[in-house]
C-alpha cells in the first residue's frame, strides 16, 4: 500500500536537489520518530525554517477511490486568481488560489494532469497519447518555482510538471478558513434560537469548541504518516479501503445535500419577493416557489458543465462578504428601521431541542476541507492559530444573527431569518438579493467533486467523450431539484444534514480516526476527550436525526 515512488513513473531530478530532498527527508524522519511523548510527534513545527523542503515528493499512498477529492476540494474550498481563460488553455488557468492572492497551493504529487480545464461541450481537440487515470488526472497541472520531469518506464510519453510550494500565508489561511464555514447556516441561526431556546444558544459554542479540537486531529492524522493529505487518505491510513470508500461517500453526499438546500433557499425567498408569479405549463400550475426553483436549476446547469470553474471560485469567495453584509443588514433593520415583532421568547424549549442540534452543528460542517487549507499553508506550525481565528470570526457571526434575529423576530422566526424581513426597505432588498445571488456561484463548486468522483467510474475508453460528463452532471442537477420539490423545508433538510452528516464527518470520525491511527502515542487524556467527543456526537446524531426527520414526514 504504502509507496516512496510511483508505480508507474519516476523523478529526473539534478543530483544537487536529490541531496537536498534527501537531507530533509532524513531530517524529518527524525524528528518524527525522537518526538513521540508529546504533540510535537504530530507537527511539521520546523517547516518555519524549511520552507523549500521536499514537495515534489509522490504520495506514500496508491489511493482507491475516490482520486479526484484532493483537486476537487481545492477548487470548492479556495478562491484562484482571476483569470481570462473562462474557457482557457493550460498555461494560464490556475485553480485553487486564496482570497487574496496568487494561489492556495497543495503539495506536488507525481500523476500526470490531463487538460480538463475546458468546458464539456468544446470543439474537437488533436490525438493525444492515452494518459493513465490518476488521483489528480482531473484538473490541470500548477506552476511553482522548480521544474521535474516525469518519465513513464516505457518512454513512450514524457510530461513536464510544475510541483508547488507551499504559499498560503497565515492571513489566506484565516480567509479561507471563514470561506468554508461561514455559509447559508448562518440565516438559520435565529430560527435554532426559536427551537431550542436562550439557553440552547449554548450548543453553538459547545460545538465550535469541540470542532476546533477535532480539526486540530486532523492534522495530527496527516502528520502521522507521509503521503496523508486528504480526509479519505486519513480514512484509508485509519480503516483501510473501505473506511476510504465509506468516508468518502459520506462527504460527497453532504456535499449533495448542500445544493439541494441551495434549490430550497432559491425557491423560498424568490417566492417571498415575487409572490404571484406562476406558470402554465402543459395544464400544470407551477406556483412561485416551484417555478423559481426550476428558473434556479435551469441557470445552474450550464455552470456545472463547465471543466474550468476558476471565475465561479472567484465570485464565490464574496460568500464571506455576503455573510457579513447579510448581518449587517440584520442589525440595519433592528436597530435602525425598528424591524420586528413583539412575539414572546423562550428561555428553553426541550420539545424542539434536537432540531436546534442539527442547525448549530451545521454551521461547522467545515473539516473535509481542512486537510487541504493545512498543506496549503507556507508555515504549518499556525494551522492551529488559522483555525482558532477563524472559528472566532464565524463564531461570532453566527451568534451575533442568532441574538439579533431572535430579539427581533422571537418564536415567529422563519428557518431563514430573510423571510421575515420586509421586502420594500433598502436593506430588506440587500439582504435578500445578496442571499439570492450567492447559491449561484457556489451550486457548481460544491456539485463538482461529488461530479469528478462519479466521472471516475466511467469506463477508460469513454473518458475522452464529454457526452458522459455532461448526462452525470445534468442527472445530479436534476435530482437536487426533484428532491428539493419533495422535501421543501429548509430548516429541517439543513437540521438532518446537521446532525447526522456534520456530527460524523466535524465529531465522531475525526476522534475515531486519530484514535486508530497514533494508537498507542496518545495521552490518556486525549483518549478520554476523543471518546467523551464521540458520546456527544453518537448521542447528537442520533437525537438530531430522528427528530428532523419526524418533522420530515409530519409536515409532508
Amino acid at each position: 500500500m504504502r509507496n516512496s515512488v510511483s508505480d508507474h513513473s519516476f523523478y529526473i531530478e539534478s543530483d544537487e536537489e536529490d541531496d537536498h530532498q534527501e537531507k530533509h527527508l532524513n531530517k524529518s524522519e527524525e524528528n518524527r520518530d525522537g518526538n513521540e511523548s508529546d504533540s510535537s510527534k504530530y507537527s511539521n513545527d520546523d517547516d518555519d525554517n524549511h520552507n523549500d523542503r521536499l514537495e515534489s515528493k509522490p504520495s506514500s499512498y496508491n489511493p482507491a477511490w475516490p482520486q479526484s477529492y484532493r483537486q476537487s476540494m481545492d477548487i470548492y474550498s479556495s478562491v484562484p486568481s482571476p483569470s481570462l481563460t473562462f474557457l482557457g488553455t493550460p498555461s494560464l488557468t490556475r485553480l485553487g488560489s486564496s482570497f487574496l492572492a496568487s494561489s492556495l497551493t497543495r503539495r506536488h504529487t507525481p500523476e500526470v494532469l490531463p487538460s480538463l480545464h475546458k468546458p464539456l461541450i468544446s470543439q474537437a481537440e488533436e490525438d493525444q497519447p492515452p494518459q493513465r487515470r490518476s488521483s489528480h488526472t482531473l484538473l490541470p497541472p500548477l506552476p511553482s518555482r522548480r521544474s521535474a520531469i516525469k518519465k513513464f518506464p516505457d518512454d513512450k510519453s514524457v510530461a513536464h510538471e510544475l510541483p508547488v510550494s507551499r504559499q498560503s500565508s497565515y492571513g489566506q489561511g484565516v480567509l479561507n478558513g471563514i470561506n468554508v464555514l461561514c455559509g447559508v447556516g448562518i440565516l438559520s441561526t435565529p430560527y435554532a434560537v426559536k427551537e431550542g431556546g436562550w439557553a440552547g444558544l449554548s450548543l453553538l459554542f459547545i460545538f465550535g469548541v469541540l470542532s476546533y479540537y477535532t480539526g486540530i486531529l486532523l492534522r495530527y492524522c496527516l502528520d502521522s504518516q507521509p503521503g496523508l493529505e486528504t480526509y479519505p487518505d486519513i480514512g484509508q491510513a485509519a480503516f483501510g479501503t473501505v473506511g476510504r470508500i465509506i468516508i468518502s461517500i459520506i462527504l460527497y453526499v453532504e456535499l449533495y445535500s448542500c445544493c439541494v438546500e441551495y434549490i430550497i433557499l432559491e425557491g423560498d425567498n424568490l417566492s417571498a419577493l415575487f409572490p404571484n408569479a406562476h406558470l402554465n405549463l402543459g395544464g400544470y400550475q407551477l406556483d412561485a416557489r416551484h417555478l423559481f426553483a426550476l428558473v434556479t436549476t435551469l441557470a445552474v446547469l450550464p455552470t456545472v458543465w463547465l471543466r474550468d470553474l476558476t471565475v465561479l471560485s472567484y465570485i464565490s469567495a464574496g460568500g464571506v462578504i455576503a455573510s457579513v453584509m447579510v448581518v449587517i443588514c440584520l442589525y440595519w433593520l433592528g436597530l435602525v428601521d425598528h424591524v420586528g415583532t413583539q412575539s414572546k421568547e423562550t428561555v428553553l424549549n426541550l420539545s424542539s431541542l434536537p432540531v436546534a442540534i442539527g442547525l448549530y452543528g451545521y454551521c461547522y460542517s467545515g473539516h473535509a476541507v481542512f486537510p487541504n487549507i493545512y498543506t496549503s499553508l507556507e508555515k504549518r506550525s499556525q494551522f492551529p492559530a488559522v483555525l482558532f481565528t477563524s472559528f472566532a470570526i464565524v463564531t461570532a457571526l453566527y451568534a451575533g444573527a442568532a441574538v439579533m434575529g431572535y430579539m427581533m423576530f422571537g418564536d415567529s422566526a422563519e428557518s431563514q431569518f430573510t423571510l421575515n424581513l420586509p421586502t420594500d426597505l433598502v436593506a430588506s432588498k440587500i439582504a435578500f438579493w445578496t442571499t439570492i445571488v450567492n447559491p449561484f456561484t457556489k451550486y457548481a463548486l460544491t456539485m463538482a467533486p461529488v461530479a469528478m468522483s462519479l466521472e471516475e467510474l466511467i469506463p477508460s475508453n469513454h473518458t475522452k467523450s464529454h457526452m458522459y460528463s455532461i448526462l452525470i452532471r445534468t442527472a445530479l442537477v436534476m435530482s437536487t431539484l426533484f428532491v428539493a420539490l419533495k422535501v421543501p423545508f429548509f430548516g429541517f433538510v439543513m437540521a438532518l444534514i446537521g446532525s447526522f452528516f456534520t456530527m460524523l464527518v466535524t465529531l465522531i470520525l475525526p476522534c475515531a480516526c486519530f484514535l486508530r491511527i497514533l494508537k498507542g502515542k496518545t495521552s490518556p487524556i486525549q483518549v478520554v476527550t476523543c471518546i467523551l467527543i464521540i458520546i456527544i456526537g453518537s448521542i447528537s446524531a442520533v437525537i438530531g436525526s430522528y427528530s428532523a426527520l419526524s418533522k420530515i414526514i409530519h409536515n409532508l
